[in-house]
């Protein structure tokens, strides 16, 4: 599945038991430097350097606390005293925090080497594997530090997701339903009406070609790529206001979607959310979370953007008083 950006293009491989397959869909003949963290298991980075000519395996701590300037030095540091240059490669090997990370560093190692991304979690491969976006977090703010960096070459291969336990596959899975309402009803509808990981392989490759249509038109976030961000203004709320419940990415996503859908499609929402065993509720206060959303980078003033479903499988882009939007988000969590 090829993906064009302003640079060229590169491929998704898409197919169980890809992983394998890296020596002959990635370039691994020459330094690999291969990023990993604790909570990936070991032999999906060891497959990978089995197949390079003269593999790095560096190996992160697992989670978000990870994602910063320290650890990215550590990473060039390590570039460095194992002598790569411009014609080696990095390759992140984990979810989106790996991905993001080492991205970063091969972005801006010798002013960029060659990258290639193998995300091991839905929430990965369905979304921040595709779309060249890095980053590291920077004095408390999410991806503050980062660049528009393509990978050369993504390998997806969902055999990978048999050791994620249900709750990170659910999490994974808000992601692809947030794409399907605004972009794809048929994959809503596998949602609603069919076993989850019985179809997960069309799930990931109708996600795929969601994200891959959006980011062609919209490789930097100058219009339609914004649509991605649905669900998002009030998840990031949550996020910073989650430490008691202690939710995921995918998990506010999917709090964030239901106040941003008319009626008819929450109804809808409300039981595939429950089927993934995703919540529908928030004992955070309402108040401390519009609170947090002044702070949403969308707020231009009094006003700001959202993305609204009016029904499955298309959206509207709503410029409204930040007070309007406030009180939407109190009557939808009465």
């Amino acid at each position: 599945m090829p993906v064009r950006t302003s640079t060229g293009e590169y491929n998704i491989y898409l197919e169980r038991g890809s992983l394998d397959k890296a020596g002959e869909y990635l370039n691994l003949n020459r330094r690999v430097f291969i990023v990993t963290d604790s909570g990936v298991p070991a032999e999906y980075a060891k497959t990978v350097a089995n197949q390079a000519k003269s593999p790095v395996i560096v190996t992160v701590k697992e989670g978000e606390p990870s994602k910063c300037f320290d650890t990215y030095k550590y990473l060039l540091s390590e570039m460095v005293k194992n002598e790569f240059t411009r014609s080696d490669c990095v390759v992140a090997v984990g979810g989106g925090v790996v991905g993001d990370m080492a991205g970063f560093a091969a972005a801006s190692y010798m002013r960029g080497i060659d990258f290639y991304n193998i995300p091991t979690t839905v929430l990965s491969q369905v979304d921040s594997s595709v779309g060249g976006k890095v980053a590291i977090d920077f004095e408390g703010y999410k991806n503050l530090v980062g660049a528009f960096y393509p990978p050369k070459a993504v390998i997806i291969d969902s055999d990978t997701l048999r050791t994620l336990p249900d709750r990170q596959i659910s999490n994974g899975l808000a992601e692809s339903v947030k794409m399907s309402l605004t972009s794809d009803e048929e994959l809503f509808g596998i949602f609603e009406t069919e076993d989850i990981m019985e179809n997960i392989d069309l799930i990931i490759e109708r996600s795929l070609k969601i994200k891959r249509y959006v980011v062609e038109q919209d490789e930097k976030e100058g219009g339609l790529r914004k649509i991605l961000n649905f669900g998002h203004t009030l998840a990031h709320a949550i996020e910073s206001e989650n430490e008691m419940q202690n939710l995921y990415h995918g998990e506010c996503v999917a709090l964030g979607m239901i106040p941003m859908c008319s009626e008819s499609v929450r109804e809808r929402l409300i039981p595939v959310l429950q089927k993934l065993n995703l919540p529908i509720g928030t004992e955070i206060e309402i108040d401390k979370l519009i609170s947090a959303m002044r702070h949403d980078k969308k707020l231009m003033g009094d006003k700001i953007t959202v993305i609204f479903v009016p029904e499955a499988g298309k959206f509207e882009m709503r410029e409204m008083p930040f007070d309007t939007f406030a009180k939407e988000i109190k009557e939808s969590f009465k």
